[in-house]
C-alpha cells in the first residue's frame, strides 16, 4: 500500500470549519483528488457539530491538553462550555486514521485549536493568537508524524 499523507478536510474543500465553511487550499485538495492523501476533521469526528461555537484552548496549549494541564472551551460570546472530550475523541480518531493509512506527515489548518502548528488562539476568544499546537496536531507530533500548517 502506497502511504498517504493526511490532510485537514477544511483544506480539503470540506465545508466543516466551526463557521461551516471550507478554506479550500489547492494543493491539498489536489492532494486528495490523486489519492494521495486523506481529509481528516478530528473536531467533527470528535462528536461536534457543523456549524458550532468557536473554540480556543485556554491555560496551555495542545500538549497541554494531552496531559490534563489545559483544556478547550468554547464560547459564544455569552456562555463558555468545556468540549476537551471532544478534541480529544478527535485528536485520537485522526491519528488511528493516520496510522491506518500509513501516514508519515499531516498539513493541517493554521491556527486551529485542533489542527494549528506553530501558532493557535491564546485562549482569550480576542483574535490574539500565542506559541504553541492544536490537540490533534501535537498528539500526530507526539506519535512521529511530520506536521505543517496551511
Amino acid at each position: 500500500m502506497e502511504k498517504k499523507i493526511i490532510v485537514s478536510a477544511c483544506l480539503a474543500g470540506g465545508p466543516c470549519r466551526y463557521d461551516g465553511k471550507a478554506q479550500t487550499n489547492e494543493t491539498a485538495a489536489m492532494l486528495v483528488a490523486a489519492g494521495k492523501a486523506v481529509p481528516v476533521c478530528p473536531e467533527c469526528m470528535g462528536g461536534l457539530p457543523t456549524p458550532r461555537v468557536p473554540a480556543e484552548i485556554e491555560g496551555g496549549s495542545g500538549e497541554d491538553v494531552l496531559c490534563g494541564k489545559a483544556r478547550v472551551i468554547a464560547s459564544d460570546g455569552e456562555v463558555r462550555f468545556d468540549v476537551t472530550d471532544a478534541f480529544l475523541k478527535g485528536a485520537e480518531e485522526a491519528l488511528r486514521i493516520a496510522r491506518e493509512v500509513g501516514a508519515d506527515e499531516a498539513i493541517l489548518k493554521a491556527n486551529s485549536p485542533s489542527c494549528g502548528f506553530g501558532t493557535i488562539y491564546d485562549g482569550t476568544f480576542s483574535g490574539a493568537r500565542k506559541e504553541g499546537n492544536g490537540v490533534a496536531a501535537a498528539l500526530l507530533s507526539q506519535s512521529g508524524i511530520k506536521v505543517r500548517s496551511l
